[in-house]
């Protein structure tokens, strides 16, 4: 855990890689500002990470509600680390996406990240630089699906594709004014969004081996923190392909179920 990210605000944090990002950065001297969609769920992390010494602001609240969340995010005080983790799947257990599964995943995964985002990144910009001389860090969990245009799910991979670059250009300017950006992107873990897929899911790891590998990326101040590395590697390379042929090739593989 980088020692200079001390306030902490963390989306989707109720389960999965969020609430395991959230116990990873759990500390003494640390506040960590959580959000999710169920508080019976998120309960349990704040537990979790008060019984580790940190200071824990959670709250019930929808990314997809631009103003609540610019409200929230700016209410928070200084933020030295934002992570922008909420999203959904939109797989519908057959081989067809509907129209509103679609919407819900951009609403969510990239409408809801740029509510996340964008007033943290102004909140930082007020910001005096800490000591590793950065006003702030802002990190976007997308997907080793991002380079892969899988016809399984559509339209998770566009979005998350989508907040994968917007992240690591945005990060091309922000770096000018003393801010970070980063894309977060994990192959296969155990999550209750992948506890249902149909189909082999190599390198499978643990939530909390996930978010470690995510905090030591952060710490380090890599822009772009892809894991593990073989599955990324085969996930450029096949995302390489033609695209007819991709879609042939990976035409065959079970529909993922309904996110």
């Amino acid at each position: 855990m980088n020692p200079y990210f001390l306030n902490v605000l963390i989306t989707g944090a109720s389960s999965g890689l969020g609430a395991a990002m959230a116990r990873e950065c759990a500390a003494p001297g640390v506040t960590l500002h959580l959000s999710g969609r169920d508080m019976d769920r998120l309960g349990g992390v704040v537990d979790a990470a008060r019984a580790r010494g940190a200071s824990v602001r959670p709250v019930v609240i929808d990314v997809r509600d631009a103003e609540t969340m610019a409200e929230w995010i700016h209410g928070a005080g200084r933020l030295d680390l934002v992570i922008c983790n909420a999203g959904v799947g939109a797989g519908t257990g057959d081989a067809w996406e509907s129209a509103d599964a679609a919407r819900r995943v951009f609403d969510t995964n990239v409408t809801g990240v740029l509510n996340t985002a964008l007033p943290a990144i102004e909140v930082m910009a007020t910001q005096a630089p800490a000591r590793d001389g950065w006003r702030g860090h802002v990190a976007v969990v997308a997907s080793l699906a991002a380079f892969v245009a899988g016809p399984s799910a559509p339209a998770y991979a566009a979005s998350k594709s989508a907040v994968q670059r917007w992240a690591e250009a945005r990060d091309g300017t922000e770096r000018k004014r003393g801010i970070r950006m980063h894309s977060i992107c994990p192959g296969f873990v155990r999550t209750p969004m992948t506890a249902d897929n149909p189909f082999p899911m190599p390198l499978l790891m643990d939530a909390e081996e996930a978010a470690r590998r995510t905090m030591a990326g952060l710490a380090v101040g890599r822009l772009r923190i892809a894991y593990p590395r073989r599955i990324y590697w085969l996930a450029r390379a096949v995302g390489g392909l033609p695209p007819g042929l991709l879609n042939r090739l990976l035409g065959v593989a079970p529909p993922k179920p309904r996110g």
